[in-house]
């Protein structure tokens, strides 16, 4: 479950990625034109400290780009590479945001979800002390797969697809979703939301020696 909160953020999401994305080599579409949320869904931390967002966005009349998030109320230690910035969370206070691909909580729960065929975590709202249930607009679903779970990251290449060493595990994180399957593939996260009801793949693992 994914406890979220109604309150104002500053600067915006979006307004960090508008800033950070240009930078990225797999970045697709007019620099400068507006950025905009196309879906997005969220995973569990298990201990209920980092959040946890996958966010599709679009710039201009751009492709689709997949930008995983984490939400953080500390710096995470050596990943000064991965911040994307810091926000004014009107409830949290602030928090340090990264690229996702380079936090172990979120390579974590993507294996996992992936392992045992999993999805989203369920949206919850605080308001007014009282907590309803939020509909998602993206569909995450994990094919399943006999693979251990995640290592410690060992290696990180930025690119599309963003690969990620893990223990036995490589994770490749594809910034662009892809409709093609790859039949080598020991597991993937699929995608779905309003405009592309075919699934796409937003990541697949491979194994290796450790």
């Amino acid at each position: 479950m994914a406890l979220l909160h109604k309150a104002t953020i500053t600067p915006s999401k979006l307004e960090l990625l508008t800033a950070w994305l240009p930078g990225r080599p797999w970045q697709d579409g007019p620099i400068g034109a507006d950025l905009t949320r196309v879906a997005a869904a969220r995973f569990d931390d298990p201990d209920g400290e980092v959040g946890i967002e996958t966010m599709l966005v679009r710039s201009g009349d751009g492709p689709v780009l997949h930008v995983p998030l984490t939400y953080r109320g500390a710096p995470l230690d050596g990943a000064e590479q991965h911040l994307i910035g810091t926000c004014e969370h009107s409830v949290l206070g602030t928090r340090w945001v990264y690229d996702a691909t380079g936090d172990p909580v979120y390579v974590a729960a993507l294996v996992e979800v992936i392992r045992s065929g999993g999805g989203a975590a369920v949206e919850e709202l605080e308001i007014d002390g009282g907590r309803v249930t939020r509909e998602t607009d993206l569909t995450l679903t994990g094919s399943g797969a006999e693979v251990p779970p995640a290592g410690a990251i060992t290696g990180h290449t930025d690119g599309d697809p963003t690969l990620i060493t893990a223990g036995p595990l490589t994770l490749h994180v594809n910034r662009l979703p892809l409709i093609v399957v790859d039949p080598t593939d020991d597991g993937v996260l699929t995608a779905c939301w309003s405009g592309q009801e075919t699934p796409v793949v937003l990541a697949h693992l491979t194994t290796h020696p450790a």
